[in-house]
C-alpha cells in the first residue's frame, strides 16, 4: 500500500438519472479520494429507480431498488463498478433527516470501502467499516452518519 497522498483514482462518472441536485463528478471524485486505502479503477453510475431495480433483481435476486451495489472485478489493482440509485438515497436522505450531498457522500465512501474488501454481514466487520466510514466523514466535514 502507498502513502494516502499517492493513491491513485481513475474515475469515470455516468449519469443516468434525471433527478435534479445530483453531486458533481468533482464531488464524487473528492469523497472516492478520501476513502481511497489502494490505487483504485472504477466506473460510478447514478441511476433512477427502474434501473437500480433491475440490478439488484440481476445480480442479487432482491426485487427492489437499493441504494448502492459494488461489483468488484479485481483486486490488484483494485477495479470495479459503483451503482448508485439517486431516488433511494434522496428517500433515504429524506427519512433519515440527513442532507442530501452528505447521504451521497456516505454512500460514495461505503462503496469505495466495499471495492476494497470492506463487508458488515457480521457483527464485527460491520463495526470496523462503520469506524472507518465515520473516520472519513469527519475527514470530509460532514457528521457521523450512524448517529441519530
Amino acid at each position: 500500500m502507498t502513502s494516502k497522498s499517492k493513491l491513485k483514482l481513475s474515475l469515470s462518472v455516468q449519469y443516468a438519472s434525471d433527478l435534479k441536485g445530483l453531486p458533481t463528478r468533482a464531488q464524487f471524485r473528492r469523497w472516492f479520494q478520501a476513502a481511497l486505502l489502494n490505487d483504485v479503477t472504477l466506473t460510478l453510475r447514478i441511476v433512477d429507480a427502474e434501473e437500480g431495480r433491475q440490478l439488484n433483481k440481476d445480480y442479487r435476486g432482491k426485487d427492489y431498488a437499493t441504494n448502492v451495489l459494488t461489483f468488484v472485478y479485481d483486486n490488484d489493482p483494485v477495479s470495479g463498478d459503483v451503482v448508485i440509485c439517486a431516488p433511494v438515497v434522496t428517500k433515504e436522505a429524506t427519512d433519515q433527516s440527513k442532507s442530501l450531498t452528505a447521504h451521497f457522500a456516505h454512500m460514495s465512501v461505503h462503496a469505495a470501502l466495499h471495492l476494497q474488501g470492506f463487508d458488515h454481514e457480521i457483527d464485527q466487520q460491520a463495526e470496523e467499516m462503520e469506524a472507518l466510514e465515520t473516520s472519513i466523514m469527519l475527514k470530509l466535514r460532514f457528521v457521523n452518519p450512524y448517529q441519530s
